[in-house]
């Protein structure tokens, strides 16, 4: 794998979606993922686990259109890490007990259910596997979509009950649609300063600091579609934090370098991939 151009102190912050409802949606956050509200900024509300992190914000855009079966460029999804696998084993019961709907998933580096929220966003709620227990074939870190252990799993949160997301949840990946990946990797690897960890799943790209699966994932599986437009739900943004000045004055100047535009703030850098999905690159 090649070393990543960003600090391994990086992680990222929380995504800004574009709904219909906010009060729908707010109320699936809650009943679903446990989330809690924690304010308002700038009319978004902003949502978080127990511990007060901010996970997700929500701006109402009254008839925002969902997102179409198979998606289209833009957000595929985004991933909440819990902290352990007895926190997922939980949250499957707390699904099971309510009768919500959901898939889900086992990609040997994590374990990962899947739910789909009112507009059509899909969140995946995951843990991970010990990094010493992570395959590698050559370069490329190994993943895949295997059944996932259902009664191994809630084994596992037998004695952790669910009440809502625990201390320690964060924001672990973004997955979106592009158009590209040879476009994406020029905005996220040349650009952002990602390194690449897997090019061997199909139709996706991985990609990573600090030695992890993936912070961002890409894929070209709707790339026939256009993009997300403002009228559409999805995401505004998404939140990359590097703590380190020198590292995030790097990004901008890599990024200039590339001819790629970028509004520069005391406290942000902000940029759109070719399909206009906006990153805010922050200190903290």
């Amino acid at each position: 794998m090649t070393p990543s151009l960003l600090p391994d102190s990086i992680r990222l912050g929380p995504v800004r979606l574009r709904v219909a409802d906010r009060r729908r949606s707010g109320e699936w956050l809650a009943r679903v993922l446990g989330l809690s509200l924690l304010g308002e900024t700038g009319g978004h509300e902003v949502w978080g686990g127990r511990d007060g992190t901010p996970l997700v914000e929500l701006r109402e855009h009254p008839g925002a259109r969902p997102i179409p079966q198979g998606g289209r460029p833009g957000i595929y999804h985004y991933a909440i890490l819990l902290p352990n696998r007895a926190e997922l084993g939980g949250f499957l019961a707390h699904l099971d007990a309510h009768g919500i709907e959901h898939a889900d998933s086992d990609h040997l580096v994590s374990e990962a259910i899947y739910l789909v929220d009112p507009d059509g966003i899909t969140v995946e709620v995951y843990a991970d596997r010990p990094r010493e227990r992570w395959a590698r074939q050559g370069d490329d870190l190994v993943l895949t979509s295997l059944p996932l252990d259902h009664p191994g799993l809630l084994a596992a949160g037998a004695a952790a009950r669910w009440l809502g997301l625990p201390a320690g949840t964060r924001m672990g990946h973004l997955h979106l649609h592009v158009g590209d990946l040879g476009e994406a990797e020029r905005f996220y690897v040349d650009g952002l300063g990602f390194a690449i960890t897997t090019r061997a799943f199909r139709g996706a790209l991985f990609i990573s600091a600090a030695g992890y699966h993936h912070h961002v994932g890409l894929n070209i599986w709707a790339a026939l579609r256009a993009p997300a437009g403002p009228d559409d739900a999805g995401l505004d943004e998404w939140t990359l934090v590097v703590p380190d000045g020198p590292a995030r004055d790097a990004l901008a100047l890599r990024l200039e370098g590339l001819g790629i535009a970028s509004t520069n703030t005391t406290d942000a850098i902000v940029a759109s991939d070719p399909w206009g999905i906006p990153v805010r690159v922050t200190g903290a």
